[in-house]
C-alpha cells in the first residue's frame, strides 16, 4: 500500500501559530483561507518534516513566536515523523517503536510530491525525460524520434527542390512547333550546295546551247556567202551543209533537254539556314523544360516516399508508446515533448497538468501515495470536483492551498491557526512534552 499522510500537528512554522489536520485518506483536501493567513504554511510544514533539510523554510520559526517550531506528522504505515528543540531536531519513529532517521523517510517519499511546483515548471524537454525514464524506452524512443526528424527534414528539404524545379519548369517557355532535336546547319548547307550544283550543271547546258545557236548563226552567215561562190565551192558547201544538219540536230536536242530542265529553290533551305540559331533555341527550351519536368517529377515521387517512410516510422513509434505502461491513458511523448490527449503541456487545462503532474509523480514512487499541491483556486468547483473523484479513483491523496473560505475546503487557516479552533497560549510557556493532538 502506499503510504499517505493521516495527520498534521504543526505550531510556529512561518506563519502557522497553531494548526492540526487530519486529511482524507485518498481524493482532495482543501485547506483554505484568505492570503497571507498560513495556508502555504501548512504545506511547507509537510515538505519540512517529510523531506528534510533542503525543504527547510528560510524563515522557519514564525515571528514573535515564543516556543520553537514544532512538526508532527503521522503516516499510514504508522511512521511518526517529528521535528521540535531549538535545532528542530528530526525524529523518525517506525511502528516497532524503533528510531530512524531521513533514510527511512527517503524510501517511501517521493521529493517532487513535496514540491510538485519544481515538475510543473520544468521544461518540456525535462518533463518528458522524466516520463520516458519512468516506462524505461526513453533510449528507443530517443532512437526512433531521430530517425522520424532526419526523414522529416529530408523530406522536407525533397519537397522544397520539388517545388522549385516545378516552378522552374512553369516558367520555363516551351514551343510545340519546334522540331524535337536540334538541326544541323552542315546538313542543310550541303543541300544547299547539291542543289546549286545542280542548277550550275543546267546553266551549263544552258550556255552550251548559246553557244551552239552562235555557232550556228555563224554558219548561216558564211552559208550565204558561199551561195554566192556555190559553183566554185559546191564541194565546200556539201560539207558545210552536211555540219550544218548535223548541228541542227544537235540545237534540236539541246533546245528539247533544255525545255524541261527546271531550276530547284533554295529559298526554304536559305531560310532554314538563316533561322537554324532561332529553330535550335527553341530545340533546347523544349528539351529544358521536358528535363525541369521530369526532375520535378522525380523528386516529387522522392517526398512521396519519404512520407510512406515517416508514416511507418510513427507507427512503430506509437507502438512503442502504446505498449509501455503509461501512467495515464493519452499520456505521451511528440518531438521530445510531453503530451496529454494530443496536446503540449502549454496548451493544457489546469486540471490536466494537475493531474499529469500527479500520475507521473505517483509513479516515480509508488510507495508514496500523496502529493501537495498550492494555490487551487485557479480551478472552478467543477474541475475540483472532478480532479478529487480522479485522486480517489487513483487511491491518491492531494493536500491543496485554496484562496476560498468556502464550503469546499476542509479547514480555513485564518491568522496561522485553524478557524474557530482555540487559540494557543501567548504566555511563555513551560517546559511540557509533546502529546498527540494537544498544543
Amino acid at each position: 500500500m502506499s503510504v499517505t499522510i493521516t495527520a498534521l500537528e504543526a505550531e510556529n512554522v512561518k506563519r502557522i501559530k497553531a494548526v492540526a489536520l487530519t486529511p482524507a485518506p485518498t481524493g482532495l483536501t482543501l485547506v483554505g483561507g484568505n492570503n497571507n493567513q498560513g495556508k502555504t504554511s501548512v504545506l511547507d510544514a509537510l515538505a519540512w518534516a517529510l523531506g528534510g533539510d533542503r525543504f527547510r523554510p528560510n524563515a522557519a520559526q514564525r515571528d514573535g513566536a515564543v516556543a520553537p517550531a514544532h512538526l508532527k506528522v503521522t503516516l499510514s504505515n504508522g511512521v511518526i515523523v517529528e521535528r521540535k528543540g531549538k535545532n528542530s531536531t528530526l525524529t523518525v519513529t517506525d511502528p516497532t517503536g524503533r528510531r530512524s532517521g531521513q533514510q527511512l523517510l527517503n524510501a517511501f517519499i517521493e521529493p517532487l510530491a513535496l514540491d510538485l511546483p519544481r515538475f510543473m515548471e520544468a521544461s518540456d524537454k525535462e518533463k518528458a525525460d522524466i516520463l520516458l525514464r519512468i516506462i524505461g524506452i526513453g533510449t528507443e524512443l530517443h532512437v526512433r524520434d531521430l530517425e522520424i526528424k532526419s526523414l522529416y527534414d529530408k523530406r522536407t528539404f525533397t519537397g522544397q527542390l520539388a517545388q522549385q524545379k516545378k516552378h522552374f519548369a512553369e516558367e520555363l517557355i516551351s514551343y510545340p512547333d519546334a522540331p524535337e532535336e536540334p538541326v544541323s546547319a552542315s546538313d542543310l548547307i550541303r543541300q544547299q550546295q547539291e542543289i546549286l550544283a545542280r542548277n550550275g550543271e543546267n546553266q551549263r547546258k544552258r550556255n552550251q546551247l548559246d553557244k551552239l545557236i552562235d555557232e550556228k548563226n555563224q554558219l548561216n552567215f558564211t552559208l550565204r556567202d558561199l551561195d554566192e561562190k556555190i559553183e566554185d565551192l559546191k564541194e565546200e558547201y556539201e560539207q558545210t551543209q552536211a555540219k550544218f544538219t548535223d548541228l541542227e540536230k544537235q540545237i534540236f536536242q539541246a533546245r528539247k533537254s533544255a525545255a524541261q530542265l527546271q531550276d530547284e529553290s533554295t529559298a526554304e533551305l536559305e531560310a532554314s539556314i538563316r533561322g537554324i540559331e532561332e529553330t535550335n533555341r527553341k530545340v533546347r527550351a523544349n528539351l529544358e523544360k521536358s528535363r525541369a519536368e521530369d526532375e520535378a517529377a522525380r523528386y516529387a515521387s522522392d517526398y512521396d516516399k519519404l512520407t510512406e517512410a515517416i508514416t511507418q516510422k510513427r507507427a512503430d513509434r506509437m507502438a512503442l508508446l502504446n505498449g509501455a505502461d503509461l501512467p495515464l491513458p493519452e499520456l505521451s511523448v511528440e518531438d521530445g515533448a510531453l503530451t496529454y490527449k494530443g496536446k503540449h503541456w502549454r496548451d493544457m487545462s489546469g486540471s490536466d497538468q494537475l493531474r499529469v503532474a500527479a500520475a507521473i509523480v505517483r509513479r516515480l514512487n509508488p510507495d508514496c501515495g500523496f502529493v501537495l499541491l498550492d494555490k487551487l483556486e485557479q480551478m472552478d468547483m467543477t474541475t475540483l470536483t472532478e480532479f478529487g473523484r480522479w485522486l480517489e479513483a487513483e487511491h491518491l491523496q492531494a493536500i491543496a492551498t485554496r484562496v476560498s473560505t468556502g464550503s469546499e475546503c476542509q479547514i480555513i487557516i485564518e491568522d496561522g491557526m485553524v478557524k474557530d479552533a482555540e487559540p494557543p497560549v501567548t504566555e511563555k510557556p513551560q517546559p511540557r512534552s509533546w502529546t498527540k493532538g494537544a498544543f
